[in-house]
């Protein structure tokens, strides 16, 4: 399957700022974690899909009050039950943060239960994406 990706948008408003009057990085986690699931929500069904991992969510740059916030998420690795999301946020397209989540598909009874999606990188990008996937720690 090839890769998908989902893009969301928020605009960043005074309850979402922190002490020093930037976007909260809890706030962001929060978006980064619901914008991954949506990317993992293209493969799987939603009420089967739970978050394990946030594998980094490094910022680059500051994100201001009024700022409308960009979030790109594509799923881009597949394992047997699991599947690795890959998220950028950016303002005015340049990216303030980047990371990776992995999901887990479950069953009814919260067990990790096998999907059957395998993704297929197509572009040099997609790729490079696949392979930084890959080199997570597993734990």
């Amino acid at each position: 399957m090839a890769f998908r990706s989902v893009i969301t948008h928020h605009f960043v408003k005074s309850e979402d700022l922190n002490h020093h009057g930037t976007l909260f990085a809890g706030r962001t986690a929060e978006w980064f974690v619901e914008s991954g699931l949506m990317a993992a929500a293209l493969h799987l069904p939603s009420e089967n899909i739970v978050c394990v991992k946030i594998h980094g969510m490094e910022f680059t740059r500051p994100i201001h009050l009024g700022e409308i916030v960009e979030f790109k998420s594509q799923a881009v690795l597949a394992g047997r039950s699991s599947m690795t999301v890959n998220i950028r946020v950016s303002v005015n397209g340049v990216t303030n943060v980047d990371g990776f989540i992995t999901y887990v598909n479950v069953d009814e009874n919260g067990k990790a239960f096998p999907h059957g999606v395998e993704l297929i990188a197509e572009t040099d990008e997609e790729q490079n994406l696949q392979d930084l996937a890959k080199a997570l720690p597993k734990k």
